[in-house]
């Protein structure tokens, strides 16, 4: 956990102007905002705007080398993707490959949301994504949020026009934040407590 408080990271997984993945991913970063915990600081990534290599093509790459900071640095992550062909987005995969080997995601907890325009939502591609993510040594937190039909939940200036479906969406901070309230921040004290030799009786 970072020295000055909770920080967490949503990253998003389309570049596609307008996408409806940046448009749920807001709801998570403005339930994340809205914490009563006033220390909660959230980083959105847009891959767009980071210029990420392939991999192999840039090992000195300032943009890896920045998100790589960016993630290792944080509590925990928000992975946010669209199903592109029954699988999560190239976008994506560019960005986990950018986290490097051993992947910097590595011990992280990590929230899924994923988004879809057919009816059976963004199954696929969540049960994909966590493969990778299990296996690269983040730890998946349960209860990832499929969004089926996304194009009808979404206006096209991103409200959310199903009540249900944003509460399920907020839920994702939720669940989350609650994960690092229970498991990671109790640790951190504890340590720091060693530390400092609190915790040593005679």
């Amino acid at each position: 956990m970072a020295e000055n408080g909770i920080r967490i990271v949503v990253i998003n997984g389309s570049v596609r102007p307008g996408n409806y993945t940046a448009m749920a991913s807001a709801l998570v970063v403005d339930e994340l905002k809205k914490h009563a915990d006033p220390k909660v600081q959230v980083d959105v990534v847009d891959p767009l705007e980071w210029h990420l290599p392939f991999p192999g093509t840039d090992p000195q790459s300032t943009a890896t080398s920045a998100l790589q900071k960016l993630v290792r640095d944080a509590t925990g992550v928000v992975l946010v993707t669209p199903e592109y062909h029954g699988g999560f987005s190239s976008v994506m995969k560019l960005v986990i490959e950018n986290l490097g080997f051993p992947s910097v995601l590595a011990a992280k907890p990590v929230a899924l949301l994923g988004v879809a325009a057919g009816t059976i939502g963004a199954i696929k591609s969540l049960e994909q994504l966590r493969s990778v993510c299990a296996h690269i040594g983040a730890i998946v937190l349960p209860l990832p949020i499929s969004v089926p039909n996304v194009q009808k939940v979404f206006d096209k200036d991103g409200r959310c026009l199903d009540p249900n479906v944003e509460k399920l969406i907020r839920g994702v901070a939720g669940n989350l934040m609650n994960y690092i309230h229970h498991a990671i921040c109790p640790s951190v004290t504890l340590e720091r407590l060693l530390r400092s030799g609190a915790g040593v009786t005679a």
